[in-house]
């Protein structure tokens, strides 16, 4: 079934265009992040992020004793997951490397970037949640994706059809 045949309920059929992952990417949706532990095995965590649209990429800012953090310092290969809950469904799917832009420390470049998280995320008073926690070292992290799988709608894909 094509757009064009698509009830409301449905909705927008297919992959997600620019516009589509900008409007998905400014809801405050949870980011489920994949790293691999110091044993090999996944280990998945709800964060927040940030899209860059300038390169594509996306930022996350750890706690400074936040394991995953460690974990992609040891192994800069993850994946993560940024999907609505409901229909109709909206879902992203990446593979790429994280890269440690900034070692835990307070008042670096994460703030700013910690700062629209946290009005996205939690509204007018995120800056409050935020400003109480500014002594607290963070992280900066920006991941680059290898690989990008987007879909949206509810209806499968043509590769899933016999």
């Amino acid at each position: 079934m094509g757009d064009a045949e698509a009830p409301d309920w449905r909705g927008k059929i297919g992959t997600m265009s620019r516009e589509d992952l900008a409007d998905h990417f400014a809801k405050g949706t949870i980011c489920r992040l994949a790293t691999l532990d110091e044993t090999g095995w996944p280990y998945v965590v709800p964060v927040w992020f940030e899209f860059d649209d300038a390169d594509g990429g996306f930022w996350f800012v750890p706690r400074r004793k936040s394991a995953w953090a460690a974990h992609i310092q040891a192994e800069s290969r993850v994946s993560f997951t940024i999907d609505d809950d409901g229909a109709p469904y909206r879902k992203v799917m990446v593979q790429g490397r994280g890269r440690i832009v900034e070692e835990p420390n307070v008042g670096g470049a994460w703030v700013p970037i910690a700062e629209r998280m946290s009005v996205r995320y939690l509204g007018p008073n995120g800056p409050e949640y935020l400003t109480a926690t500014l002594d607290q070292p963070r992280w900066l992290i920006k991941v680059t994706p290898e690989r990008v799988v987007t879909w949206q709608g509810v209806d499968w894909a043509k590769k899933y059809r016999e």
